[in-house]
């Protein structure tokens, strides 16, 4: 039991990443039920779409889950005012700066997560009461910042005192392991969750992820404002080359193109978002499978390190 267990109540530190689309509440619900924290993606999701999803998640767990809250939805505040309603354990918040939320969530006894891409973010959240943050570097998947999780976690936990998450690039033990030695408590995963049995993804999403090596990712939408990791795909290369020629012809192509590879595993239109660990992920496992063995060999990689003498 450390910091991160005990803050949420769960029996191991590991948390579902909050895709958009893919984070459903089966999932979260599956992950919650292994011993890990799910969290349920509301990405596009209007209020009602959220309480659906939420009392889905209360019908097949009674364990801790949480709701990840894209900051640049125009639907932010309804969804924080359902989180607050509905006194969802723990939210976690990406893509911008949480604090005008951060005080009604703490009286209201909900755990306050923000995801976090440089020290300064991570202080200032935590001068403004959050419990813990997630340190995510740009291996991961999806929308992502400048700095490698190796040099991320490493500076956020220096930088702060409250408990620290790692993400991006972590798919087993070993890569808990490293996190843990730059000073993480925590881990959290989303590609390698997608490569699930419970993930409600298409089965082609699944199988990219598993054929894709550590360089078949590729990020788009730099110059538009918007970097992605995505796997290389043909149309993740027309987007690249979009971007240059025709910005406006590549922001309209991306639109719905997340919902097309996650709903429909659309090779043609998709946009699949995942991290650079596609290339460790080499098979699709019930979660319960995935966590019992990413803790394994944590335990056994943390051992045999306690055996170095150099």
């Amino acid at each position: 039991m450390n910091r991160i267990c005990k803050l949420f109540n769960i029996k191991y530190p590991i948390l579902m990443g909050g895709m958009s689309w893919a984070g459903t509440p089966r999932l979260a619900a599956a992950v919650s039920n292994a011993g890990g924290l799910g969290i349920i993606g509301a990405g596009a999701m209007k209020a009602e779409d959220l309480q659906n999803a939420i009392d889905e998640v209360r019908k097949h767990t009674d364990k801790p889950f949480g709701v990840n809250i894209i900051l640049v939805s125009p639907f932010a505040d309804e969804l924080v005012e359902v989180v607050l309603k509905n006194k969802v354990p723990v939210v976690t918040f990406g893509a911008g700066n949480p604090t005008k939320y951060i005080n009604d969530l703490k009286s209201a006894g909900i755990k306050v997560v923000p995801v976090v891409a440089s020290e300064n973010l991570a202080r200032l959240v935590e001068r403004s009461g959050a419990d813990a943050v997630i340190a995510e570097g740009m291996e991961s998947g999806g929308h992502i910042g400048e700095v490698t999780t190796f040099v991320l976690v490493n500076s956020v936990s220096k930088s702060v005192k409250i408990p620290v998450i790692a993400a991006g690039g972590i798919a087993d033990g070993k890569g808990m392991a490293a996190a843990f030695a730059l000073g993480a408590e925590g881990i959290q995963m989303g590609t390698r969750f997608i490569a699930s049995k419970e993930a409600e993804v298409h089965e082609n999403f699944k199988n990219l992820i598993i054929k894709s090596g550590i360089r078949d990712t590729i990020i788009t939408g730099a110059s538009l404002g918007h970097s992605a990791r995505v796997i290389k795909t043909k149309f993740a290369k027309i987007v690249k080359t979009l971007e240059v020629e025709s910005p406006q012809d590549a922001e309209n192509i991306l639109v719905g193109s997340l919902r097309k590879a996650v709903q429909e595993g659309n090779i043609e239109q998709g946009s699949f978002m995942a991290g650079q660990s596609v290339g460790l992920i080499k098979d699709i496992k019930p979660v319960h499978e995935i966590i019992e063995e990413i803790m394994e060999e944590f335990n056994e990689t943390v051992r045999k390190l306690g055996e170095v003498r150099l």
